[in-house]
């Protein structure tokens, strides 16, 4: 059968991009179907406007500390409309970068959402599109759990929090996940009051417990309200006012209020039965390979259920796009990876691998190796001493996990996901120079205390001394 592609991907997300350029720049013929914007949430509505939002708040937040310090002559940076300001950022990205990158590729682009006919066809409004290996990368949406009244009051999620103009006095933010955490931070920076409230038992649950705790003090400091381990019974309007009632009878009183409580698969439209393509409430079943039931399609990132990250989705598009040349032999199986992630707040939160309380699930002895952020010097002289370096290991050094919450621990975590893919232990780790005195070099100092902690043993010391 002679196909109208050689690939046809369904979604331009962070996966629909990865495997569309990369496709194309291998001299492939491909499709691009997107019914939104080039970019999907990440890009347009999700990391890339937060992380501006952020840093945008975070330089008023740098004039306040100046005046409280009595710094008055420190020039003070311009902050008028900052929502404006982060859409003419995402403006310029989209129409003098992203745009650029697809010179290869054959768009299709607000026509409507594409649905099987068949395992090789879809239709986009009155077009039919064939391909002879396609790619499902159409992400996730916003879920909004079923709280008595939410769907009677107005609420923000990420998909219209940057079209507001106006800085709100007051927000409750339904969610301590990652997003839910940096919007509360660069919300309050900004100068509204906001709230936190979720059902988890601390802040970023699927993270380390202490890195939480120390990032939820930090956010305390800053006048941030938190409410951890609670149950939302009602949400109603009130005077113009959102109200939401927690249970034990407390209420949330605020201007505006922010659903971040995780996300949903976009699989709806696609019309997936048509295909025969197996799919669940989680997401599209694959193989270790990324493969639906039909070997010539691939659900990459999000929708695949897997992990949902950015760079992960970009990742899974890479090896999806190799799994769909290679022979056997040479496929990629897309767990054999490791997913670092990182929640860009002040301190950024850093993980990779296993937490302590999910190795103790799993019986795994281990133990652990802190080093401090204020034991530090450069952090000390930089005035970024909060925070700390946390390694699980075995006694031989192998790494479990790590989390790093502090300056750079986006940067620094990298380190320690290399070396766990790579199964590379903590005395590799030692040996390696560091530049110093770089944030990083609290990862050697992270290896040279686990073979100090080695040096006492008896044996060990003994032996010392019989070969010097």
């Amino acid at each position: 059968m002679k196909y109208d592609y050689d690939i046809v991907t369904i979604g331009l997300g962070p996966a629909g991009m990865a495997v569309s350029i990369m496709g194309s720049a291998m001299g492939l013929k491909v499709c691009g179907i997107e019914r939104r914007k080039i970019g999907g949430e990440c890009l347009n509505i999700g990391c890339i406007p937060s992380k501006s939002l952020l840093k945008i708040a975070k330089l008023r937040h740098i004039s306040e500390s100046f005046e409280r310090m009595g710094l008055s002559d420190v020039p003070k940076p311009e902050l008028r409309e900052p929502f404006k300001k982060v859409r003419e950022f995402l403006k310029y990205v989209n129409e003098k970068k992203t745009i650029k990158m697809f010179d290869k590729v054959d768009l299709v682009l607000r026509e409507g959402g594409a649905k099987f006919i068949d395992p090789h066809t879809m239709a986009v409004g009155d077009r039919k599109i064939t391909g002879k290996k396609i790619f499902i990368c159409t992400g996730t949406s916003p879920m909004v759990p079923p709280i008595p009244g939410l769907d009677k009051v107005e609420f923000l999620t990420n998909e219209n929090l940057f079209d507001i103009d106006e800085l709100p006095k007051s927000m409750t933010i339904i969610g301590g996940g990652p997003f839910g955490c940096e919007m509360g931070q660069a919300f309050s920076r900004l100068g509204t009051k906001v709230t936190i409230a979720h059902m988890d038992p601390h802040l970023l649950p699927v993270g380390d417990l202490d890195a939480a705790q120390l990032l939820q003090e930090e956010l305390e400091k800053e006048g941030i309200e938190v409410h951890n381990g609670v149950r939302i019974e009602e949400v109603q309007k009130q005077n113009g006012s959102i109200l939401v009632r927690i249970e034990g009878g407390s209420e949330l009183v605020s201007e505006k209020l922010l659903v971040a409580a995780g996300r949903r698969v976009n699989l709806d439209s696609l019309k997936l039965d048509n295909a025969g393509i197996e799919y669940t409430g989680n997401g599209i079943t694959v193989d270790k390979y990324l493969r639906t039931n039909h070997k010539h399609i691939f659900a990459v990132g999000d929708c695949n259920g897997y992990v949902q990250l950015t760079h992960a989705a970009m990742h899974q598009g890479m090896l999806a796009l190799m799994n769909a040349m290679l022979p056997w032999p040479m496929k990629k199986k897309f767990k054999d990876y490791v997913v670092p992630w990182t929640v860009f707040t002040e301190p950024e939160v850093s993980q990779v691998g296993a937490t302590e309380e999910q190795l103790k699930k799993r019986g795994i002895k281990y133990q652990v190796i802190r080093t401090n952020y204020e034991d530090y010097g450069r952090a000390i002289a930089d005035g970024v001493a909060t925070g700390f370096v946390k390694a699980l290991c075995s006694s031989g050094g192998k790494i479990y996990g790590v989390t790093i919450i502090g300056e750079n621990s986006g940067e620094m975590i990298h380190e320690f996901a290399f070396a766990m893919q790579e199964r590379k232990r903590l005395h590799h780790i030692m040996f390696l120079q560091h530049s110093f005195p770089t944030m990083s070099f609290m990862n050697k100092r992270i290896s040279e205390m686990w073979m100090m902690e080695k040096m006492k043993s008896r044996f060990l010391r003994w032996m010392c001394k019989k070969m010097i």
